[in-house]
């Protein structure tokens, strides 16, 4: 468990709940402006916060799980999580920036390229939220394949275990895809001599020769190693298969403390490193009972959903730390307002407590996580040799 604890926060249009566009603190006019986006992680980084995430899917938000919901009066439509990051990395200096990119239907060739680009816009702050989709509508966009509709009373049934396995070992592919090609330029491949006239040191650049049930990739990227050799990989899971994908950073969604003991004991055993707890968040004591009024329905969610004052969230998050978590990505029920009571308030209660840092000491993504140095795979064989 880290000295300090570490914070993120999850930005997802107008907040995390269906009705926020609607409460007189949002700015639902400006949710597809990039200075709506720059604001809100201004805001995180002034908080000194590891880093954001930033929320994406291939398909319309839906309060269903297994396609659209058919509401009109929910925010619909996103920019891509992708290029709002390029977008605010070169007028941010500290922040993480960990845009979602969802690895069913896409390639990661293209995913590799795209997040080491970023990770040279935002010189080393980048990560990427792996994310799987199991959505029929998702697919649809695609038309490569048909998925089936999921019924939540039947996961347990050989079927949906299959269909479940298949999604989760074709990310476990991508991802170890996307790692190699990372991997496929050695830190030094780009010479850049003018007087010999050699631009790169070919023996320095690598075929990754993957083959798998999923993706045949020969390699070397197109795009040199990132700056920070590897960018930090994370992934939103919620039982064994998403503990076991090969990522620096598992984004847990225990119920309590205990839970959270258990959940922590259980990604560890599997390899995983920095553990982070997701709690949606609302800093104003009646804001959810006001926005669940608006809505029709009672907010509910996969994580647990924290109401109240900071100073209670302070001992929340104090208790599960306790337990083992590393960090937490908070959810914020309402933006900009709930994420601005995390910088003003809970922030400066957890510094208070000793449990939190007052600046940041690190430049990069990596740094910021104690994350250690990325070796790269190819450059460590050719030594051994």
């Amino acid at each position: 468990m880290s000295e300090h604890l570490h914070l993120a926060v999850a930005l997802d249009g107008a907040g995390w709940h269906p009705a926020a566009w609607r409460d007189p603190s949002a700015f639902p006019g400006e949710l597809f402006s990039p200075g709506y986006w720059l604001r809100l992680v201004r805001l995180a980084e002034r908080g000194k916060l590891d880093f954001v995430t930033i929320e994406d899917s291939l398909g319309l938000q839906s309060g269903r799980y297994d396609g659209l919901d058919g509401r009109a009066d929910h925010v619909k439509g996103r920019l891509d999580a992708l290029l709002v990051a390029a977008r605010v990395a070169p007028v941010t200096t500290h922040i993480g920036l960990v845009p979602t990119v969802t690895v069913t239907h896409t390639e990661p060739f293209h995913v590799s390229t795209q997040l080491a680009t970023l990770d040279y816009l935002s010189t080393g702050r980048a990560g990427w939220r792996a994310q799987v989709s199991g959505r029929p509508d998702e697919a649809a966009h695609f038309g490569r394949r048909t998925f089936p509709v999921l019924d939540l009373a039947r996961l347990r049934e050989p079927a949906a275990q299959a269909f479940l396995a298949e999604l989760f070992a074709e990310a476990a592919d991508h991802i170890e895809v996307v790692r190699r090609l990372w991997d496929s330029w050695e830190d030094d491949a780009e010479i850049r001599d003018v007087a010999t006239g050699r631009f790169i040191d070919r023996d320095k650049l690598h075929y990754i020769d993957f083959t798998g049930a999923h993706f045949s990739v020969k390699g070397p990227s197109i795009t040199p190693r990132p700056p920070q050799g590897q960018p930090v990989v994370t992934a939103l899971a919620h039982s064994r298969p998403g503990y076991e994908l090969d990522t620096d950073v598992v984004h847990v969604t225990p119920a309590d403390a205990a839970e959270a003991a258990a959940i922590v004991a259980e990604a560890r055993a599997l390899g995983r490193g920095k553990i982070f707890a997701d709690v949606v968040v609302f800093l104003d004591p009646d804001r959810k009972a006001r926005l669940d009024a608006l809505d029709g329905a009672a907010y509910a969610s996969d994580a647990h959903t924290y109401v109240g004052d900071a100073a209670g969230l302070t001992e929340l998050l104090l208790s599960w730390r306790a337990a083992g978590v590393d960090g937490f990505r908070l959810r914020p029920g309402v933006l900009p307002a709930d994420l601005e009571a995390i910088v003003e308030d809970l922030v400066p209660r957890l510094r208070a407590a000793g449990a939190f840092r007052t600046d940041y000491t690190a430049t990069t993504l990596r740094g910021h996580l104690g994350l250690p140095a990325a070796v790269n795979r190819y450059a460590r064989t050719e030594v051994a040799a």
